[in-house]
């Protein structure tokens, strides 16, 4: 479910895997020189906590340090609002390589919502956390809840550090509330064994680009190394499909990329 390419667009068979599927990934298709500028906001913004900042003790997952004032408490889990932080972000998602994709996948006229992912992730060696088996659009509000995501490994992502595992084909599935916990979770019993037996891992490294629905199942494991692992992540809708008024969604404006 991957390819190594440099052309601006993806392959029919390509095209027809990722609505089968829910996910492809596209090898080596970042640049160097934008991967070193995104690690050097990085790891500037992770030294200086500044702006928008999540913390792992905020969202209590598993693994995560009991508060804010306990060991590890200040561990960073997302720097949000990624295109505020540098202009190499805007830059980047206007090279034909990212927004030719980003067009076949949602249409001409391609809109980034900055309510939703829009940020870099931050999985650091002690204190992260696991997330479970989830839809990115449980919280969201949109006309339809056909949205792309674009996952950017800004380094290597494994099983050992945390890299996102998916469920081929759940984008497609239409779930009831009974598979799900109070947070919106698949329940990890039984009653969603032929989901979970299904699942695979989706390793990466650096520069490689992941693009899934976000009614795809995913989840992951917290980083078992000894160093961080980062990734640059953004959400895209069609133009005729907006946010709802009065929502989360709503709250930010947006950008029209093409």
């Amino acid at each position: 479910m991957t390819a190594s390419t440099d052309c601006s667009q993806f392959t029919q068979e390509e095209l027809d895997t990722f609505r089968e599927s829910g996910w492809w990934v596209a090898r080596r298709l970042v640049p160097e020189s934008y991967l070193t500028a995104m690690r050097r906001v990085t790891q500037r913004d992770l030294l200086s906590q500044e702006g928008d900042v999540e913390y792992e003790a905020e969202l209590q997952y598993p693994g995560a340090p009991e508060s804010l004032d306990s060991a590890g408490g200040r561990t960073i889990r997302r720097l949000r609002q990624a295109v505020s932080r540098d202009p190499v972000f805007c830059q980047l998602l206007k090279e034909s390589f990212l927004l030719g994709r980003l067009q076949q996948l949602v249409g001409e006229h391609v809109v980034m919502p900055l309510a939703h992912h829009n940020c870099i992730m931050t999985k650091q060696p002690q204190f992260s956390s696991d997330t479970g088996w989830h839809q990115d659009t449980r919280y969201w509000s949109f006309s339809r809840p056909d949205l792309i995501n674009l996952w950017i490994a800004l380094g290597p992502e494994t099983l050992n550090n945390g890299c996102l595992r998916v469920i081929p084909g759940s984008h497609r599935r239409d779930v009831t509330s009974q598979r799900l916990d109070d947070l919106k979770f698949l329940r990890s019993d039984d009653s969603n064994r032929d989901l979970l037996d299904t699942a695979v891992s989706v390793e990466l490294e650096a520069g490689d680009a992941l693009f899934f629905h976000a009614r795809l199942f995913h989840a992951a494991t917290r980083n078992y190394s000894d160093q961080p692992k980062h990734s640059v992540v953004f959400t895209f809708r069609r133009l005729d499909n907006p946010p709802l008024p009065d929502t989360r969604s709503s709250e930010l404006p947006e950008l029209l990329l093409s």
